[in-house]
C-alpha cells in the first residue's frame, strides 16, 4: 500500500463519524412508564447515508470500523448498514493495530493507493498508530478547518466534504495527467448512472476522475477542483415561461443552487461545461424539436429506409375554431397522442393523452399549449438512442400497443382518451404489452436501420450542438418500406436498461 501522498485507494469510516447518540422515548412506553422508557439510542448522522451512497459505486473500496468495546446495538446498526451498501465492516483495536491492519490488507489485497481513515476528533489516541501504517488520517468536526499541506492529517468539518477531499488528494498525487469531472443531478438519476460504473472517484485508465458536486456546500471551492462540469440542469428547473422565446435564459427559472452555478460559468469561461445551458433550450420545447426534425426528411441511406419526425400540430386551446381542418392540414389522423409543449423540467410535462375522437379534445386535461402528434403503430417496440460525443448507443424497450389494441382498451370506456404520465406508466394490454397486436416486437427488429439512425444522431448533434442527448425511435409497421420516426428527444436522462454500442 502506498503511503501518504499517494492516491486514495480505500476509505474506512469510523463509527464515531457515522453514529449520533440521542435521547429517544421508547415507542411502546407511556408517560407513566419507568425511567427505563428512555435511553441513549444510536442513529445515523444526517449526512452519513449521503456519503455512503457516493462511495458505494466510486471504485474505491469502502469500509466501516468500530472498536471492540462498542455497544452491541450500535454494532448491529453498523453491520446492517454495511450489508445495505455492500461494504466491509472492520474491528479496529487501538491496542492491536497490526492485527487490524492485516485484516484490512486481506480484505483489500489489490487496492492501488493509501487508505483514508475518517475519524472523529474525539479518538486522538488512534491517530499516530494508524498514521505510522501509512494511513491518511482525516479528522471530522474541526470547525473552520481545511486540508493541511504540511501535515499527515487532513481536517474537514462536514461528511459532505469527503468526496471533494478525496478528489483534492488524488489530483495532488497524480498531477495534470487526470481530468476531473464534477457532476450534479438529482439523487435517483445519479444512482442509476453510478451503479453502472459511470462516476468512479478512483482515476480510470483513461485519466478520468469524477466527483459529486453539491449545492449544500459553497460552490466556488468545489468548482475550483474540477476541469469539467457535467450537469442535468433540467432537474433544477423551477418554472418555464413559454410566452417568451426559449432561446433566452430569462425564460427558465432555476433553483438557487443552479443559478449560482450559472453565474460561476458566466464568469469562468475557461471551465468546460457539458453542455452549456443555452444549448439545452430546444429540447425543453416539443414544438421547437418538431420543427428541427423537419430537416431530417432529406436524410436517407442507400436502401429504401427513411427517417423523419412525426406529423404534428401546436394548439393553444382545445376548443379553437377549425381544429378539424387544422388536423387535416397537418396530416393528422386519429388516434393521435397529445403532449404538453414543455418537454421536461416541470411537474406536468409528461402528462399525456391518446385521443380517438375529435369531440374529446374539448375536455382534455393535458396542459396547454400542447402538441398533437401523429400516433405511429410500432408493435409496442421503442428504440431509445443515446448520443455521447461521437458514440451512439441504443436500447430496446416495450412501448404502447398499436392503435387497434388501444381502441379495445378505450372501448370499455366509450373510447374516452387514455390519459397517462409517461414517466410512470404507459397504456398497455394486461400481461404482455405485445399481446394485443398480433405482432411480436421482434417482427420489427430487422427494420431498424442503424446506419440511418446513426446519421440522424450525428445530424441532430450538429443541429442541437449537444454533446450528450437522447432520442426515441419507432419503426412503422403500416408501410411497405421501413419508415422510422423520431418521436421524442431529450438531454441525457437515466438509462432504463443497459445500452448496446452500435457496431
Amino acid at each position: 500500500m502506498a503511503g501518504v501522498g499517494g492516491v486514495v485507494g480505500g476509505v474506512i469510516l469510523d463509527e464515531s463519524v457515522l453514529l449520533a447518540s440521542q435521547q429517544l422515548q421508547h415507542p411502546d412506553s407511556s408517560s407513566s412508564s419507568s425511567s427505563h422508557s428512555s435511553s441513549n439510542c444510536a442513529s445515523f448522522q444526517p449526512d452519513a447515508h449521503f456519503l455512503l451512497r457516493k462511495l458505494r459505486h466510486s471504485n474505491i473500496p469502502t469500509g466501516i470500523s468500530y472498536g471492540p468495546g462498542l455497544e452491541a446495538h450500535k454494532v448491529s446498526i453498523l453491520k446492517e448498514v454495511a450489508t445495505q451498501y455492500s461494504i466491509h465492516c472492520f474491528i479496529l483495536d487501538a491496542s492491536s493495530i497490526d492485527g487490524a491492519t492485516r485484516e484490512v490488507k486481506l480484505a483489500w489485497s489489490n487496492i492501488g493507493g493509501c487508505i483514508l481513515y475518517l475519524v472523529s476528533n474525539k479518538k486522538r489516541d488512534i491517530y499516530p498508530k494508524l498514521s505510522k501504517c501509512g494511513w491518511l488520517i482525516t479528522i471530522l468536526n474541526v470547525e473552520g478547518s481545511s486540508a493541511c499541506e504540511n501535515s499527515s492529517m487532513v481536517y474537514i468539518n462536514k461528511l459532505q466534504e469527503l468526496p471533494l477531499t478525496i478528489c483534492h488528494i488524488n489530483r495532488k498525487a497524480i498531477g495534470n495527467s487526470v481530468v476531473t469531472v464534477g457532476y450534479i443531478m438529482k439523487p435517483s438519476r445519479e444512482e442509476d448512472f453510478a451503479k453502472r460504473g459511470a462516476f468512479p472517484m478512483y482515476p480510470t485508465q483513461d485519466g478520468l476522475m469524477f466527483v459529486p458536486l453539491t449545492f449544500e456546500l459553497p460552490l466556488s471551492p468545489q468548482l475550483q477542483e474540477v476541469d469539467v462540469v457535467l450537469h442535468k440542469a433540467t432537474d433544477e428547473i423551477i418554472s418555464i415561461d413559454l410566452n417568451s422565446s426559449l432561446q433566452s435564459s430569462n425564460t427558465i427559472t432555476y433553483s438557487r443552487g443552479m443559478q449560482e452555478l450559472q453565474r460561476y460559468m458566466e464568469h469562468h469561461l475557461d471551465l468546460c461545461v457539458i453542455d452549456p445551458l443555452n444549448y439545452i433550450y430546444p429540447v425543453l420545447d416539443r414544438l421547437k424539436i418538431q420543427q428541427i426534425l423537419l430537416g431530417l426528411e432529406d436524410l436517407k441511406t442507400r436502401g429504401c429506409h427513411a427517417i423523419r419526425g412525426a406529423n404534428f400540430l401546436k394548439v393553444d386551446d382545445f376548443n379553437q375554431a377549425g381544429l378539424i381542418q387544422s388536423l387535416s392540414e397537418a396530416k393528422l389522423a386519429l388516434p393521435s397522442i397529445v403532449k404538453p409543449q414543455v418537454a421536461c423540467g416541470v411537474a406536468d410535462s409528461h402528462s399525456m393523452a391518446i385521443v380517438f375522437r375529435v369531440e374529446d379534445f374539448k375536455d382534455l386535461t393535458v396542459p396547454l399549449p400542447a402538441i398533437i402528434q401523429e400516433y405511429v403503430d410500432h408493435s409496442s417496440t421503442l428504440y431509445k438512442f443515446y448520443v455521447l460525443g461521437e458514440k451512439v448507443y441504443h436500447a430496446v424497450k416495450n412501448s404502447t400497443p398499436n392503435a387497434d389494441t388501444l381502441m379495445k382498451l378505450s372501448g370499455s370506456n366509450e373510447l374516452k382518451p387514455l390519459v397517462f404520465d409517461s414517466l410512470k406508466s404507459l397504456p398497455t394490454t394486461k400481461g404482455n404489452p405485445n399481446s394485443g397486436d398480433g405482432n411480436s416486437s421482434k417482427a420489427t427488429d430487422h427494420c431498424i436501420d442503424l446506419e440511418l439512425v446513426t446519421s440522424a444522431a450525428h445530424w441532430l448533434m450538429r443541429k442541437l450542438e449537444l454533446t450528450i442527448f437522447g432520442f426515441d425511435v419507432v419503426v412503422s409497421n403500416q408501410v411497405k418500406f421501413a419508415q422510422l420516426y423520431i418521436i421524442a428527444t431529450h438531454n441525457f436522462t437515466k438509462l432504463s436498461c443497459k445500452p448496446m454500442l452500435m457496431r
